[in-house]
């Protein structure tokens, strides 16, 4: 049996937004290793590190530097040839350690690939 992850919008105050985040915030999340770069939409600045795990709602990412809570990135995940891009927030910060960082938008071809992931992790299990 998975993880159960809890990501709760606490700076919405509009409700149709509040029940999209209620539908997801409990995920499956799967180990899961891949270089990610996430680029801090307010101030331009770049963040390298390494996925722990994945969701379909959002990724660990373990680096030393995380950024602050309720920051909006562009997340970039590499799998060997295979690149996921999508928008999120950082949700969860742990200092010297890391962040957890919701996905907030996924163009089809890359929600494709997220599917993919998934499906091929949960088959492991």
């Amino acid at each position: 049996m998975g993880n159960v992850i809890f990501m709760s919008d606490r700076t919405s105050n509009d409700e149709s937004r509040s029940l999209s985040v209620r539908d997801r915030r409990f995920c499956i999340r799967y180990p899961f290793a891949a270089d990610v770069v996430v680029l801090n939409l307010e101030t331009g600045s770049r963040t390298d590190g390494v996925t722990c795990d994945l969701s379909l709602g959002g990724i660990f990412v373990c680096t030393s530097k995380p950024l602050a809570s309720n920051t909006r990135v562009r997340v970039t995940l590499t799998k060997k040839d295979q690149k996921l891009e999508a928008l999120g927030m950082v949700r969860i910060v742990k200092p010297r350690i890391g962040m957890g960082i919701e996905f907030l938008d996924l163009e089809p071809p890359h929600h494709g690939l997220l599917c993919r992931w998934i499906e091929q992790l949960s088959k492991v299990r």
